[in-house]
């Protein structure tokens, strides 16, 4: 039995608090982020993305960068970031579809709903929140947040337990059927600390996700979060999302 399956076993069958305390304090501090550039200081930065609901049109061109940047599985209903459409009704009812995992290509038009007076586009991903509880429930630290603010999964020791992934409000995390380990949306880690932006933002073609670092003063998300009203999801659990969204609807959870 390799280490990984007797932790997973351990885990399973003994969740004794104790336990779990025990594996917790033998990982502690042991996952680290993948390399990063010579020079790279992740004190200085405190990453962050801004999105502005007004000028997603819902092309999906950010899920299938993310796709192909970060290898995702083909199949639909995996995903690092989504878009979800929201259409109001005139009786006041929302629908809501997520359209990143249609079968129907999109040249194929819908026929109009007399019954819906507004429709709108919500992108979402992991919010890489500044208190995490995906981090606070993983047993053996493979989740776990660097000094920038990015929560990452260490797949070398995440025993897929799926803690992380019940633990998260947001719906963010799946289990890879590849590789059986928890995956989300990391920024493009490997991008941002080379100076790139992450794969999503740089095809978005309205400009409607903005990423940058909230510790700079003239940083356009600073800008963006300072001209812009702005809101966050599920903000009563006081997770402090690093996902900012401008104009975003009540209806939006």
């Amino acid at each position: 039995m390799n280490k990984r399956d007797f932790l997973k076993d351990a885990i399973l069958f003994f969740p004794a608090a104790a336990t779990l305390q025990a594996l917790a304090q033998q990982a502690k501090g042991a996952a680290e982020p993948a390399s990063t550039p010579d020079g790279y200081d992740a004190t200085k930065h405190w990453y962050g993305m801004g999105i502005d609901v007004d000028k997603c049109i819902g092309c999906n061109r950010c899920v299938e960068a993310c796709k192909v940047e970060n290898d995702v599985p083909e199949e639909p209903f995996f995903f690092r970031t989504w878009i979800e459409r929201y259409q109001i009704h005139a009786n006041g009812e929302t629908t809501v579809e997520c359209i990143s995992t249609r079968a129907a290509p999109p040249e194929q038009a819908e026929p109009e709903d007399p019954t819906v007076v507004r429709t709108f586009f919500v992108p979402k991903l992991c919010n890489q929140c500044a208190h995490p509880p995906c981090v606070q429930v993983c047993p053996v630290g493979a989740t776990f947040q660097t000094q920038d603010g990015v929560v990452l999964v260490d797949a070398e020791r995440c025993i897929g337990c799926r803690y992380c992934i019940q633990a998260c409000p947001y719906g963010a995390r799946y289990l890879n059927p590849k590789t059986r380990t928890a995956d989300k949306c990391t920024f493009c880690y490997h991008r941002i600390t080379e100076g790139l932006l992450p794969a999503c933002v740089e095809v978005c073609p309205t400009e409607a996700r903005i990423f940058g670092d909230l510790k700079g003063r003239a940083d356009r998300l600073v800008r963006f979060h300072r001209v812009n009203p702005i809101s966050v999801l599920k903000p009563d659990l006081n997770t402090e999302p690093k996902v900012l969204y401008a104009k975003l609807d009540g209806e939006v959870r």
